[in-house]
């Protein structure tokens, strides 16, 4: 009988701690996740984000964007929080008919203050500069701007919902070349399914406020799919997504297919 009773114990135990285990990992588990789709968490992520744009310009070509956009947070006391996003583009540009160029384009740098203990509703806002560090002119402002820029976003159970805008305007650079009065926004919507999967829709929308009337706005609608999983402890993004500009100006891409590849460097 004691047997019995000692051998029931130690199932108990056995269980009690399998169930506090399981209980822990599902909830780091949530936490990565909610750290991985927060564009201002406190975690270091190296995000490689391509766009390949689809029917662009006089002759229909395509153009290609790769943007590498490392995100580095600070401490600043006990409680705000700087994070640093950096915008590097390489893009490849179709020139006339058959012609095209590779190079770098101009860097931006956001800049944004976050409270290091955020309620349900999370939210970031600083600078964002623009560089003039183009290596070819047709890929290059020849401006030096800056401008305000906000994040806010909440994360429901299963969600995350978001949006990210900011205006940049030049103050010095090359004068022969126009000035930027630029307005640039993304809305993202992510839904966590099982498994790591998610699907999202998060559209750059944008104004250039220098364009004429009718050829200022480009807006994009589609979807996205992703999987969040590990190389070894490492945590990955992985995404695709479609994009079709419904309104675009003169000679805009008519379609952008989007990759992502994220790396994070947790320390939650």
């Amino acid at each position: 009988m004691k047997t019995k009773h000692l051998f029931l114990s130690i199932l108990s135990v056995i269980y009690l701690s399998f169930t506090v285990f399981a209980s822990a990992q599902e909830k780091n588990k949530v936490n990565m996740e909610k750290a991985i789709q927060n564009p201002i968490a406190k975690i270091i992520s190296i995000p490689f984000l391509n766009n390949t744009d689809f029917g662009t310009g006089e002759y229909n070509r395509t153009m290609n964007t790769l943007n590498f956009q490392p995100v580095i947070p600070f401490s600043i006391g006990k409680s705000v929080n700087l994070i640093t996003r950096t915008i590097i583009p390489v893009i490849t540009k179709p020139i006339g008919e058959s012609e095209s160029i590779t190079g770098l384009s101009d860097i931006n740098l956001s800049l944004f203050f976050s409270p290091a203990n955020s309620g349900s509703v999370i939210w970031g806002i600083g600078p964002v500069l623009s560089f003039p560090t183009a290596t070819d002119d047709a890929l290059a402002s020849k401006k030096w701007s800056a401008g305000p820029s906000v994040i806010i976003l909440t994360q429901p159970e299963g969600w995350t919902l978001g949006l990210v805008a900011q205006n940049t305007w030049s103050y010095a650079g090359d004068e022969t070349k126009t000035d930027v009065n630029f307005f640039y926004s993304q809305i993202f919507i992510v839904k966590n399914l099982p498994k790591g999967w998610y699907l999202n829709c998060a559209p750059i929308i944008t104004a250039n406020w220098k364009a004429s009337s009718g050829n200022q706005w480009t807006v994009p609608l589609g979807i996205g799919a992703g999987k969040l999983l590990k190389f070894g402890k490492l945590p990955v993004n992985l995404q695709a997504g479609y994009y079709y500009n419904a309104v675009k100006p003169d000679g805009g891409a008519k379609w952008q297919l989007r990759g992502l590849m994220v790396f994070f460097l947790p320390n939650f």
